[in-house]
């Protein structure tokens, strides 16, 4: 079913740019595996923190719902589904969390992100039956760089601004993302391979010289590690299905969509190889894990912008490093001392590492329009990248009752309604 599994010449690869449907030998796709993982950790924790959900329920189910989309897509994508941020604002609205400790009304919330994972496959199914040429018509290069852009551009404040508290925090995030680039510049094999990861090992350490043994910052503490046990059950919760949640938190399906299109076009660029003809089964893949995470006490899942930086910088796209990165996942779910070893990496040195990551995000989306020679002297094109760039850089956000579009959804599609507007004059 999976072309790596069957390790003849043409997939199994030792170096160079790997393919979705090829591998590296299994001890470095364990190692990217890991990079992958912990690429995608902070935010996957940090989401449902924000929302009183159980953390280690949120990972667990972060691993099944990436191992269900490999399922769903064929083992033709590579994506990892992590925590989807665009659900934060409709679930504290439908529980009225005040935002510290177990979300008393948890249930409801999951009752409508269950609504949200039946809609967005609903809208997968429709797509995989139609087919995907449309997307073509609505999505040419200089809207689907402009999109890809903007998945790193719209994050770019979450490191920049939240996770740097301190001067020592900001000189540390800088000191990270130097580590990133000498190990990506000046090193060579599976090292350079692994540069987030290492630049995040090196900088980490460089972080305990100067907080723990010259007092500079706040010291690293791993006091948790050692207390956390190695074993122990997630706290599951049970969906509660109130109508006005539902209707509250199902149409985040729309983002959903938004984000997972960017993410399949970012690779199908990154790639070379057309992944479109994926897109319902990515959609419905999508859907199901999210409706499989809310029946148990997880957030809704999305494609990770985080790994996409990642395989950028790898120029490694095997869809079996997710396959180990889910099940990687799965085990931290049911390991609060693994969970706590990562949670243990100091905040700066992740903030440092989500510059690298999403920067590359940004990049990619300029490569797309460098690869198919985009005329921005055209004004058209001109007008479509510079305002989708600045709806997604600035979060620019419509509200529609209750629920509330914003940054990436806004600016995908604004940049598919303008350019089909502004595409009128020469089609006529």
């Amino acid at each position: 079913m999976f072309q790596w599994t069957e390790q003849s010449d043409a997939t199994l690869q030792s170096g160079g740019v790997i393919g979705p449907d090829e591998r590296l030998p299994w001890p470095q796709t364990a190692l990217l595996g890991v990079q992958h993982l912990i690429a995608m950790f902070g935010a996957t924790v940090l989401a449902p923190i924000l929302m009183g959900f159980d953390p280690n329920v949120a990972i667990l189910m972060s691993g099944i719902g990436t191992l269900l989309f490999f399922v769903f897509t064929g083992g033709r994508v590579p994506s990892y589904l992590g925590s989807s941020f665009a659900f934060i604002g409709v679930v504290i609205a439908a529980t009225g969390y005040a935002g510290q400790g177990p979300n008393a009304n948890i249930g409801v919330a999951l009752g409508g992100i269950i609504a949200c994972g039946a809609l967005y496959f609903v809208i997968g199914a429709i797509v995989q039956a139609v087919g995907t040429g449309w997307i073509e018509r609505l999505m040419p290069p200089v809207v689907t760089g402009a999109v890809v852009a903007v998945i790193g551009l719209n994050l770019a404040h979450i490191p920049v601004k939240n996770m740097a508290p301190t001067a020592f925090d900001a000189w540390m995030q800088a000191v990270t993302f130097v580590c990133v680039g000498l190990v990506a510049v000046f090193t060579r094999g599976m090292v350079q391979r692994l540069l987030i990861l290492m630049g995040l090992i090196v900088a980490s350490v460089v972080y305990a010289v100067l907080a723990n043994g010259l007092g500079l910052g706040q010291p690293l503490d791993l006091s948790g590690v050692a207390s956390a046990p190695w074993f122990g059950l997630p706290r599951f919760s049970t969906p509660v299905f109130s109508a006005p949640a539902m209707l509250l938190i199902a149409p985040v399906a729309v983002i959903l969509v938004a984000e997972n299109l960017g993410h399949i076009k970012a690779v199908t660029a990154m790639t070379g190889k057309p992944l479109d003809r994926y897109m319902g089964r990515a959609f419905m893949g999508d859907g199901v894990a999210t409706m499989v995470a809310g029946s148990v006490g997880g957030t809704g899942v999305t494609t990770y912008a985080e790994n996409i930086g990642v395989m950028a910088a790898t120029k490694i796209y095997s869809t079996a490093i997710f396959v180990v990165a889910g099940l990687m996942a799965i085990l931290l779910g049911f390991s609060p001392k693994f969970g706590a070893l990562i949670q243990a990496i100091p905040l700066a040195v992740m903030g440092g590492v989500s510059i690298v990551v999403f920067g590359l995000i940004a990049v990619a989306g300029a490569k797309i329009w460098v690869d198919n020679q985009v005329d921005f002297s055209d004004n058209k094109n001109l007008l479509v990248a510079a305002i989708t760039l600045v709806l997604g850089t600035g979060d620019f956000t419509l509200k529609f009752g209750d629920f509330a579009l914003g940054g990436i959804g806004t600016a995908t599609f604004g940049a598919i309604g303008l350019y089909a507007l502004l595409n009128r004059r020469r089609a006529g």
